[in-house]
Parts: C-alpha cells; structure tokens; sequence
C-alpha cells in the first residue's frame, strides 16, 4: 500500500491509522510471547509498549505526521489491563476488583479515543505542539519526535499503569472502601473530560475564540483536569490492592506533563493569539474549577 495511495482517498488516513494499530498490537504481541520467563510481568508490559511504540513511530514518520500516536494515550491502558487479567491474572480467576477495573480503564480508553477520532481531520492534519516543534528544531525534528512525542508518554503511560498490576494480578483481598473511592475518583475524572470534551465541541461548532461554556467558564483547562485525577484513581484502585507506595511516580508524572508542559503551552499560545484571553485568564481557574473570581 503506497503512500500516495492512502492519502488520495478520503478514508485513507483511517485505514493507515487501522494498519499502524494492528500491527503495533501484533508487536506488542510477539514482544510478550518472545519476553525472557523470568521477566516480572511490570517488564513485560514496558517491552510490548516499547514494541508498539517502534512501530508507531515507523508509520508517523513514513506519514510525515506525528499524530499516529496520540491514541496510544487512551489503548495502551486498555491492552495492558487486557494482557494482565488475561496472562498473570488468570490464574487468581476473574473477580470483581478485575471486573472494576479493566471496566473503568476501557471506559476512559473507549471515551477518549472516540473523541480523538471525531476532531482528527486525517493525514492532513497535525497538531499544532507538533507543527511548532517543527518549526523550531527543523531536521532534527524526527529524532525530537520520537524521545519527546513517542518514548517519554509512552514510559508515563506504562508508569501510571504499573497499579493495575497490584490490582488486577496480586490484589486477592476483597473489595473495600478504598476500592469505591477509587472508582468514584476514576469514573468522576472520565465524566470532567467527557462534559469539557463536549462543551468545547458544541463552542467549535458555534464559532471562533476561546470556550467559556460550563466548565470552562470555571477553569481555563477542565479537559486536563479531568485526565490527571484519573490516574490517581488507577493508583488508588492499585493503593486499595496492595500496591507499594512508589507507584505514585506514575500519576505524579501525569501531573507533572500536564501542569508543567502541556497547559503552560497551551497559555502561551492563547495569550499570543486569542484577543481577551488574558482578561479570562485573570479570572478564571488555571486548573481546578473554581468560581470565576469577581
């Protein structure tokens, strides 16, 4: 299948992205079937994603756009609970800490990547952090790509991943408060994405400038609020199974991407291009919604 001729068709850029996925998937695969048995299952799940990941970053570059690998944020935690419950969690059989927690992961993977989808213009179309990394580092863009776009969120995901493995392998106590405060922290994160996610459509759809709408009105950026306390819902539900206290690291890098990359970006680039942005920003919450002050 030739470049020209995915890129000529107006459901090209789905089929290339279909192809790119399966055959991470099938990387990923081969990755845990050829993984050495004395392997700890946590260094499993690093090398599957590590195999992905390659292969992701094959298609992005052969496509000349980095956006192939943006759902890996909402699958990989899907095919990595998938491959715990289904390989070393088998054996404890499938009970309902298993049950709650590949359920709120493949709600937040499914909601997410569903939302992906419906604003990605196809192959045409890039993300403006990628286009302005472009800009500045000009051919030593790819290798940029491939540590800041591809490895680096993909050991955060594996990070913020590692509590699945207390829950969904080794956490055979039965299910306790610290289990219903996981998922209500987990499912309540999804929903501020999802509410965000869709008031930002329905503004899109409106006209130009910046969303005020719902939650927006109440912080400059809900949709990423919403993504950090879902991570720390994964560390709770692995916290509610005995997990160690150090795989805190993997949400706390969530958090640490997102207030000290993404949304200083995100700033930046409003208050250089959208009129009345800085008045809004002095009101209103940089984060957690909060009552507009004045």
């Amino acid at each position: 299948m030739s470049k020209p001729f995915v890129e000529q068709r107006p459901w090209g850029g789905y089929l290339a992205l279909l192809l790119a996925y399966a055959s991470g998937l099938g990387a990923a695969v081969l990755a845990v079937q050829r993984a050495p048995t004395d392997w700890s299952a946590p260094l499993v799940m690093l090398a599957a994603e590590g195999a992905a990941t390659v292969v992701l970053f094959a298609f992005a570059v052969f496509f000349d756009n980095t956006a192939f690998f943006n759902p890996h944020w909402s699958l990989a935690p899907i095919a990595i609970a998938g491959y715990l419950v289904a390989g070393p969690g088998a054996a404890r059989g499938f009970d309902g800490r298993q049950l709650l927690v590949l359920g709120l992961v493949t709600f937040y993977g499914v909601r997410l990547t569903v939302n992906w989808l419906r604003g990605w213009a196809g192959l045409s179309h890039e993300d403006w952090q990628y286009t302005d990394f472009r800009q500045k580092t000009g051919r030593a863009f790819w290798p940029v790509s491939f540590l800041a776009f591809h490895l680096f969120p993909m050991v955060l995901v594996w990070a913020g991943c590692l509590p699945l493995y207390a829950a969904l392998v080794e956490g055979a106590a039965p299910l306790g408060p610290l289990d219903a405060l996981a998922a209500g922290v987990t499912a309540g994160a999804v929903m501020v994405e999802w509410v965000a996610d869709e008031q930002l459509r329905r503004h899109r759809r409106a006209g130009p400038g910046f969303c005020t709408l719902g939650l927006w009105r109440w912080s400059r950026h809900p949709n990423y609020f919403g993504e950090v306390p879902f991570w720390f819902g994964l560390w709770l539900c692995g916290l509610a199974a005995g997990a160690p206290w150090w795989s805190a690291f993997g949400w706390l890098g969530m958090a640490g991407l997102f207030l000290g990359a993404s949304i200083p970006m995100a700033e930046k680039r409003s208050l250089e291009r959208r009129p009345g942005y800085a008045a809004y920003a002095a009101k209103t919450s940089r984060f957690v919604p909060w009552p507009p002050r004045g």
